[in-house]
């Protein structure tokens, strides 16, 4: 392991070489893919004569040099490689060569073993800056944290700013995820993001602005921290899917100073007029049409492409160009190295589409080869079953297989989120949205591999600025019963609610009880108000019966064209059965147990999951407005 703290440095005519940083900080061995890239950091060390190392088993295949002088590539083979820390020589010109450790690691676990989340999982998302502090750092965030290079405001009266939760908070409140009856937590993005507050126009709590690939950001902890974390979240059956970003990184990662290559970012002709010291709004700065269609259309142009693809996000956060081979194995190597390193039990790729196809899903295949049952969801949104569809692994819609296992539906969110405001009538409206978006299920190789959600932190909360318990507990009730891996937003067990008109802050509020002064504390049944508690106990008998069920992680889905202003979806599986029955209309509707037959057969009553009520299936049910049924026999 490179040791900190000491300057290695090499005498020779030219000025001196260093070596101040190497990535990935430690490797493993007994990887399918025995070869490892490793990036140097170092003022001049480009330059070096050669890298040797008589560590057994070790090969070193290349050096490749860069543009910049400041960094070096190493690729080297560790088939025959053991555990234990090797030295690498940096021979210069003359003199002494500069020797430096390197920890080689031995895996926790075949591949093969870890397993990631799929349909049998319910994933909470939370933001780590909005959900608790932990009280065992200092409730100060900043104190003790000098080792962050810019400064940063904590004011949870500024919705844009950071709030201050941290890993220590989520882990002082696991047992609340095992109350709830999740199984699966994902975190926004925990590593690095130091970059300076602009006050309420930008700050990075959010974490999409990585400064560091191998580090957690200090604000939120360090990666021991992290590390304990996931095992406390194994030890209760939690599983933790890890928020990455290869499309981006933030303006202060040293890359952008000090460009490895000048192919290393797209459109860095921008990064060079701002001299790499601000962002680039003062240039010719291209942000991305945020459509995504041209990736996938037969007849886009070329410039509606380069909009999407090369373009940047948002000004702040210069755009990776994957097509540079030496970036790509860096980030796959990154993405493998928590793996082993953290145990985590998935990824979640932000902005999937957006980064170049060919190269993700070279990244794809790679971590399907070395870890067969490991999963990963990328963010596709388009609002078509047919674009989502054509990403997911060993679609027949494409031909280049993504390799990506699941997709994010964003027709099921965006259609539910019309359907709670309209009358479900006899043909397009209500809950024949719902119905015509699961029709198209034939296009998937996988749907029970897709990932549904009502909301999450970039879309307006499920009930907007509204207090409709109804509507919710109808999109919670099929959510958590259709052929999808079910997505919840936090605070939505709560009712937490609201929009973005303003800003996304508002659609990332802090958890109440999770900080020092809190005066509400929804993490107890005692400090939630009666309509939490309510919302609570019902979203959670639901959970808990979807928990380990064989009907909903395997039974057959089947679904009625909407009747009377019914919605019906039912699972049937080893004599099982359930029907979730909506009322999609603010009237009363009478549902009409004949013509559900096919379902009820010689049934005679069933129970409402998440009220423990008995119903007679021998007479006609009789609904109020925007009821919603989860029946179970």
């Amino acid at each position: 392991m490179l040791l900190l703290g000491q300057m290695m440095t090499m005498n020779a005519a030219k000025p001196k070489v260093t070596v101040d940083r190497i990535d990935p900080t430690d490797w493993y061995v007994g990887m399918k893919n025995p070869s490892v890239q490793l990036m140097v950091y170092g003022q001049g060390i480009r330059d070096i004569k050669d890298v040797t190392t008589d560590y057994p088993g070790v090969k070193i295949d290349s050096l490749v040099r860069l543009d910049s002088p400041n960094y070096l590539l190493i690729y080297m083979n560790l088939s025959g490689a053991q555990p234990g820390t090797m030295t690498l020589q940096f021979q210069g010109e003359k003199g002494k060569p500069l020797k430096v450790d390197y920890l080689l690691k031995a895996r926790e676990m075949p591949g093969k073993d870890r397993r990631g989340f799929d349909i049998s999982d319910v994933l909470y998302l939370l933001m780590p800056d909005r959900f608790a502090q932990g009280m065992s750092l200092s409730t100060d965030p900043a104190k003790g944290r000098g080792d962050v290079k810019h400064p940063y405001t904590v004011d949870r009266s500024k919705p844009s700013l950071r709030h201050g939760g941290n890993i220590a908070g989520i882990r002082e409140h696991l047992d609340y995820f095992c109350e709830l009856g999740v199984t699966a937590l994902w975190f926004t993005p925990i590593l690095e993001n130091d970059s300076p507050d602009m006050m309420e126009t930008w700050s990075t709590y959010h974490g999409y602005a990585c400064t560091d690939y191998y580090r957690v950001d200090p604000r939120f902890g360090t990666n021991d921290d992290y590390r304990q974390l996931i095992d406390e979240c194994h030890h209760k059956g939690l599983k933790v899917v890890m928020d990455m970003i290869f499309n981006h990184c933030g303006f202060e990662h040293p890359w952008v100073a000090d460009m490895p290559s000048k192919d290393w970012f797209n459109l860095s002709e921008w990064l060079e007029q701002s001299g790499g010291k601000s962002d680039p709004r003062g240039t010719d700065f291209l942000q991305t049409s945020y459509k995504l269609t041209p990736v996938l259309d037969p007849y886009a142009s070329e410039v509606d492409r380069r909009e999407t693809q090369d373009a940047w996000f948002v000004s702040t956060m210069p755009d990776l160009n994957q097509n540079n081979p030496h970036l790509m194995r860096y980030l796959i190597q990154n993405s493998i190295w928590w793996i082993e390193t953290a145990g985590i039990d998935g990824i979640r790729m932000d902005t999937y589409p957006y980064a170049f196809r060919e190269p993700m899903a070279q990244w794809m295949k790679e971590l399907d080869v070395e870890y067969p049952n490991f999963n990963t969801v990328g963010e596709t949104w388009v609002t078509v079953p047919a674009y989502t569809a054509t990403w997911q692994k060993d679609s027949k819609l494409s031909e280049m297989n993504s390799y990506l296992k699941t997709v994010m539906d964003f027709s099921f969110q965006e259609s539910l989120d019309s359907a709670k405001h309209e009358e479900t009538d006899g043909w397009w409206r209500g809950y024949n949205r719902l119905y015509n978006s699961f029709v198209y299920d034939y296009l998937y190789p996988n749907p029970s591999s897709v990932m549904a959600f009502l909301d999450n932190h970039d879309t307006d909360r499920f009930l907007g600025d509204t207090q409709d318990s109804l509507a919710l507990k109808q999109g919670l009730a099929l959510l958590l019963t259709v052929n999808r891996i079910p997505q919840l937003y936090y605070g939505t067990e709560i009712m937490m609610n609201g929009t973005k008109a303003e800003t996304d802050g508002h659609v990332r509020k802090d958890f109440p009880g999770g900080f020092p002064g809190d005066t509400h504390n929804a993490f107890t049944r005692e400090g939630r108000t009666q309509t939490e508690n309510n919302m609570f106990r019902w979203l959670s008998r639901l959970l808990h019966w979807r928990q380990n069920n064989p009907l909903i992680t395997s039974g057959k889905m089947i679904q009625f064209i909407p009747h009377n202003g019914i919605y019906v979806v039912a699972r049937k599986f080893g004599g099982r059965t359930s029907m979730t029955i909506l009322n999609g209309t603010t009237k009363p509707a009478t549902l009409e147990v004949k013509r559900y037959s096919e379902i009820i057969g010689k049934a005679r009553r069933a129970k409402d999951v998440p009220t423990g009520r008995f119903y007679d299936l021998t007479r006609n049910l009789e609904l109020k407005p925007r009821q919603a049924l989860v029946l179970a026999w």
